[in-house]
């Protein structure tokens, strides 16, 4: 709804169409509680977004001029008193056509990725923070400055081609890459996974791919690497709603039919010559999913892969993930003393499953004192309930000087 509507009336006016958009939800709350739904929900709350926007425009001196415009597009849309606003083909070109303008080269990579993570895919502003491991207050900031430049760069609402494409096209697929993370790990509610966004990540990415100028090696290989991870979903949640490791989920609960897909997509991937980050994480992530069971697991190849991977991102996230595989390879000990090392790069001090990592690699080597010190600061570090289960059950153990072996933590793994 906020990508038609930005469509129709100008990115000048997104924050309006966030608003409009907002209120009509709510009004279909209160309205329907007492009465039938409509017969056309979605168009029901689009003619009053429309209808609303359209009376604050009105107000609206600089609007005047390209009222009869905006109106004539509306018209030309309506049918028997309700806008046709939700075909599938429109609504995947709006949607489209919003991701590139947010990625527009005006913008600083940071804003383009906070701007569409906030605007398209609904993220809040606590959310985007996680993603970029920063302050809330950085974020919000961010998206002010983002839209200004929007409205004082006048960015069209369209689809690049050439080179302007292919620039964008990077910023375009981090975040879609963001958003399946955010749901793939959340960072705030009851459960760890966020369905919803990890879906809407995988629909965005066939989006692009469906569009000829899209379907590029790079953008397969981060499709191939989302279906990988989600095969897996079915096995990662207990009974419960705990979280299951890697090594304790049953593998016949596994997608097999989106790991056949992922396995297509990464073939496809291979069409090109580059060698990205989506295709090392995706070969990654290929390794876990054909392993019969957890001991058979290529660890071997997957520390290779990380090696690979960290000369192309040098992340502190891309350390942690390759400090599990070296623990696996080499032991705790190697790995410890790894993570020593990267603890005071940028932000990372600040993420939970850092503490959680260093705090189970002690507990391998039978340092409990340590070993608690770091699970608790990881606890206080996240506010994923199930998460919270997790570390206090792994702090009653080390209390217990239960065996180190009994549980394991490598959730980076899960």
């Amino acid at each position: 709804m906020v990508s038609t509507l930005t469509r129709i009336f100008g990115l000048d006016n997104i924050d309006l169409a966030e608003d409009v958009v907002q209120d009509a939800m709510v009004k279909a709350l209160q309205q329907w509680s007492f009465g039938s739904i409509p017969e056309n929900p979605s168009g029901w709350i689009m003619q009053v977004a429309k209808n609303r926007t359209l009376d604050i425009l009105r107000r609206q001196k600089l609007f005047q001029s390209k009222e009869k415009h905006v109106v004539r597009e509306l018209e030309n849309r309506t049918q028997s008193g309700q806008v046709e606003l939700f075909a599938e083909s429109e609504i995947k070109d709006d949607q489209l056509r919003m991701i590139f303008a947010c990625c527009h080269p005006a913008l600083s990579r940071e804003s383009q990725i906070a701007l569409t993570l906030k605007t398209l895919c609904g993220l809040g502003v606590c959310e985007i923070a996680r993603s970029f491991l920063t302050s809330q207050e950085t974020i919000a900031k961010r998206l002010t400055r983002a839209k200004q430049q929007l409205r004082e760069a006048k960015v069209p609402f369209e689809i690049p081609s050439g080179r302007e494409l292919a620039s964008r096209l990077d910023s375009v697929l981090q975040i879609i890459y963001l958003l399946f993370n955010e749901g793939y790990n959340a960072s705030q509610g009851a459960g760890f996974i966020r369905w919803d966004l990890c879906t809407e990540a995988i629909r965005l990415s066939e989006l692009v791919l469906e569009h000829p100028r899209g379907n590029t090696p790079k953008s397969n290989a981060l499709h191939a690497l989302m279906l990988f991870h989600a095969a897996r979903f079915p096995a990662r949640v207990a009974d419960d709603g705990g979280i299951l490791l890697l090594q304790e989920q049953d593998r016949s609960r596994w997608n097999r039919s989106l790991i056949e897909w992922g396995l297509y997509y990464l073939d496809q991937s291979a069409a090109g010559d580059e060698l990205s980050r989506y295709h090392l994480q995706a070969g990654i992530s290929a390794c876990h999913s054909l392993a019969r069971s957890y001991d058979e697991t290529d660890w071997s190849r997957i520390l290779t892969l990380y090696d690979l991977l960290i000369q192309n991102d040098a992340s502190p996230i891309v350390a942690l993930n390759r400090a599990v595989a070296i623990s696996r390879v080499h032991g705790p000990e190697v790995a410890l003393r790894n993570l020593e090392e990267i603890k005071n790069r940028g932000s990372i001090d600040s993420y939970y499953l850092l503490h959680a990592i260093m705090g189970e690699f002690n507990l391998q080597l039978g340092n409990l004192e340590p070993a608690l010190v770091q699970l608790r600061k990881a606890l206080g570090l996240t506010s994923v309930h199930s998460e919270k289960r997790f570390l206090e059950k792994k702090i009653s153990l080390c209390e217990a000087k239960l065996s180190p072996k009994e549980v394991r933590f490598d959730l980076l793994q899960s």
